[in-house]
């Protein structure tokens, strides 16, 4: 059934699935914005009707808190996603007005965006992002609602094959029962791939002019010494022939950006590890050579830079055919327009796909473990402990400021593959309300990767080898990457607890890590031209990108508004401020 008018969508699907709807929506751009809106109404309007919400990282315009930064973001705001039509259901519950027969459950949040609304904290569901799958199952699911794209009478998942394609799958199998309801998007890519579907498989379908949107784009964070850093600390441990998976925000950026400059100015790239750690040759995993045989990526997000390292010859070993499988796609709007005006051959190479396939090596395991070799999986974290557990999603006090998503997912890969590695990717500080506060903790009380699971943990200051190592060499490998400002501190607590000798002392290299020695470092390479605020090119006009400094500055205590628009996150996973 094709509709235009997504009202009378929904009382069709109300009618087929009954009054009692379990409604699954993608995580992200795949949302079917118009087709919830309509369900939505007609449960408040109609308190018979239930209405559950099954969904992950509800994508919102950025929020402004004051009048500085209403002046400074309104426009760009409307600039930038003027059109996207907002979510009710996210509207309601910021106004705790969620009617008593709508739940919502969500299993990654919009970093920060949910910390202190009690309806949100109450109802999320804490689940890697495969296992969220049979959660879905779990609940019921009557109604999956995905925005996709179309060529014909065929129809693309696109952006957002991730769960859909195993719930359809789950579907032909007998152990699922829902309708299928697409929404047309006239400027979402046509993907190739296993989620390039005939249109029996929809039992609706919402297209027409009134209900296509521009596609949600978040707009680049600018890129910070500290930041490339970090970036190049990880492409020193990145091995040609290898395999490669990283997610969105400034930390992937970074160290795309890296990556290719170890292609491309291999000389420079060497004169900046060596800038930042003189003793880098001389560590486990020192990379630093171009890449002759290139990356394969296999990563749960597709994110632009991997078309800037296609553009580099860095991505370019293919795995029958494909240079990268991912399951989901969210990135600025030249992004899209990339992937909508590639050629098909070079498309093809680019394959969309379950989470079940990028994100787990059950299925095909030995076609996986012989793709996956040298794996590299980068993520990043809020926090670290001083005896490697990491905390990503949380805080101490029970409220969720993202999710797990696929983190531990890709950590869990790279202790099965027998040559992967694990990279979780931190700054040393955060500045909150003109405080600086240490990353790296004695202890926390909430761990999102156990320290049985530890690996490499990378901040701007180096990167720790900890995995198989005693507590004491990982609580020397993680003071030695840690801000020497709170140094001396954490060494007393690991001393006082007896798991650092009495007479052990940081070595004198590692009593330097300072934001001045990271500027000392790296600035002659960024006069140079080799490390740009924005590699990859950004959304903000001139003018705005000489205001993001000193918007910078006026952050709240929590998230910043900047990191709200830039989606900072992780894999999409953000850092609490």
């Amino acid at each position: 059934m094709i509709q235009t008018d997504p009202d009378a969508l929904a009382e069709a699907i109300i009618r087929a699935a009954g009054p009692r709807i379990v409604l699954a929506l993608p995580l992200g751009l795949g949302k079917a914005n118009h087709i919830a809106n309509a369900l939505y109404a007609r449960a408040a309007a109609d308190r018979s009707v239930h209405l559950t919400i099954f969904t992950a990282l509800t994508l919102e315009k950025p929020r402004y808190g004051n009048e500085m930064e209403r002046r400074f973001l309104e426009p760009v705001i409307e600039r930038l996603f003027g059109g996207y039509p907002e979510l009710a259901y996210a509207q309601a519950l910021h106004k705790d007005a969620l009617p008593a027969n709508v739940t919502v459950n969500e299993f990654f949040f919009l970093a920060g965006r949910w910390l202190s609304n009690a309806n949100a904290q109450q109802h999320y569901i804490s689940a890697n992002y495969t296992h969220a799958f049979h959660a879905v199952l779990d609940r019921g699911v009557n109604v999956v609602a995905q925005l996709v794209a179309r060529r014909g009478e065929r129809f693309s998942l696109s952006c957002n094959p991730d769960l859909t394609l195993d719930l359809l799958q789950a579907r032909r199998e007998g152990r699922a029962k829902f309708v299928l309801a697409g929404q047309v998007n006239s400027q979402l890519p046509f993907m190739p791939g296993a989620g390039d579907l005939v249109g029996d498989e929809f039992q609706f379908l919402l297209d027409g002019p009134s209900t296509d949107f521009p596609l949600f784009a978040p707009p680049k964070e600018p890129l910070d010494l500290q930041e490339y850093a970090a970036g190049i600390h990880v492409a020193r441990l990145v091995a040609d022939g290898g395999t490669l998976q990283i997610g969105i925000g400034q930390e992937g950026d970074a160290a795309a950006q890296a990556l290719i400059l170890r292609q491309h100015d291999n000389a420079a790239f060497r004169e900046a590890v060596g800038r930042l750690d003189p003793d880098a040759a001389r560590q486990p995993f020192h990379e630093d050579g171009p890449f002759e045989t290139g990356l394969y990526a296999a990563t749960e997000m597709f994110v632009d830079s991997f078309l800037a390292l296609m553009d580099a010859g860095v991505l370019k070993r293919e795995v029958q055919g494909v240079l990268l499988h991912a399951a989901f796609f969210l990135g600025p709007k030249s992004f899209y327009r990339r992937l909508r005006e590639m050629p098909a051959a070079d498309l093809a190479k680019l394959q969309m796909t379950a989470v079940s396939f990028t994100n787990a090596l059950y299925g095909d395991e030995a076609g996986k473990r012989a793709a996956r070799v040298q794996g590299r999986f980068v993520n990043s974290a809020m926090m670290a402990t001083l005896m490697g557990a990491v905390v990503s999603d949380g805080l101490e006090d029970g409220r969720v400021v993202s999710g797990v998503g696929g983190q531990y997912n890709f950590v869990e890969q790279a202790f099965a593959l027998g040559d992967a590695r694990s990279i979780i990717t931190l700054d040393a500080t955060r500045e909150s309300g003109g405080r600086v506060t240490s990353n790296i903790r004695w202890r926390y009380g909430h761990e999102t990767i156990p320290r049985h699971l530890r690996d490499i943990v990378v901040t701007e200051y180096g990167a720790a080898d900890l995995r198989g190592k005693t507590d004491e060499d990982v609580i020397a490998a993680m003071l030695a990457i840690a801000d020497s400002r709170f140094q001396p501190e954490l060494m007393r607590a690991a001393k006082d607890a007896g798991k650092l000798p009495r007479d052990y002392e940081i070595p004198a290299a590692r009593r330097d890590n300072t934001p001045a020695r990271i500027e000392r470092a790296l600035a002659p390479l960024r006069a140079r031209g080799l490390l740009p605020a924005f590699p990859f090119g950004t959304d903000f006009s001139e003018t705005e990108q000489r205001l993001l400094p000193a918007l910078e500055v006026l952050k709240n205590a929590s998230v910043s508004p900047i990191r709200l628009a830039g989606l900072a996150a992780t894999g999409l996973f953000a850092r609490a401020g």
